[in-house]
C-alpha cells in the first residue's frame, strides 16, 4: 500500500469529537459481534445467526453470520482502539445497511416494533466516523504523525 493512501486513511483532522461516537459505538458493535460470533450476552451463536440469515435469504446463513458478526466485533474494536477506522466504519456502515433493509425496514421505524431506527442511528455514527476518521486521541492519529 502506498504511503499516500495510508495516509488518507489514518488522516483526521476532527479534533476530540469523534471519541465521543468511536467508545459507545465501538462498546455496541464489539457486543452485538460477540453475540453473533460466540453467543455472548445471550446471543445465538455462530449456529443460530447462521439459520435466522438463512431464513432471512442471506444464504449461506453460516457465512453471512460470520461476515456480520466478525465485521461488527473486529471493527468495534476498531473504534475502540481508534485504528483503521475509516475501513472499519465503512464495513459497520456496509452491515447496517443490509440489517436495515433485511431485516428492519418492512417494521417501520420505530425500534419498539423492531424497527430501523436503532440501526439508522448506528449508520449515522459510522458514516458520520467515516467521513471525519478517528480524531485526535487515536492510534490512527499517532501512525499519521509518525508518517509525515
Amino acid at each position: 500500500m502506498s504511503n499516500r493512501l495510508l495516509d488518507r486513511v489514518l488522516s483526521t483532522d476532527a479534533g476530540w469529537s469523534p471519541l465521543a461516537l468511536r467508545i459507545p459505538v465501538g462498546i455496541i458493535f464489539v457486543a452485538h459481534g460477540a453475540q453473533k460470533l460466540f453467543g455472548a450476552f445471550g446471543g445465538y451463536g455462530l449456529e443460530g445467526t447462521g439459520q435466522f440469515f438463512a431464513s432471512l435469504g442471506l444464504t449461506p446463513g453460516y457465512l453471512m453470520a460470520l461476515l456480520a458478526g466478525s465485521a461488527e466485533f473486529f471493527g468495534g474494536l476498531a473504534l475502540l482502539a481508534g485504528l483503521l477506522v475509516r475501513p472499519a466504519a465503512a464495513a459497520l456502515a456496509f452491515s447496517m445497511i443490509v440489517a436495515i433493509f433485511s431485516v428492519h425496514i418492512s417494521h417501520g421505524l420505530f425500534m419498539d416494533k423492531n424497527g430501523y431506527e436503532y440501526a439508522l442511528a448506528l449508520l449515522a455514527a459510522s458514516v458520520s466516523l467515516l467521513i471525519s476518521g478517528a480524531g485526535r486521541l487515536s492510534a490512527d492519529a499517532v501512525i499519521a504523525g509518525r508518517t509525515r
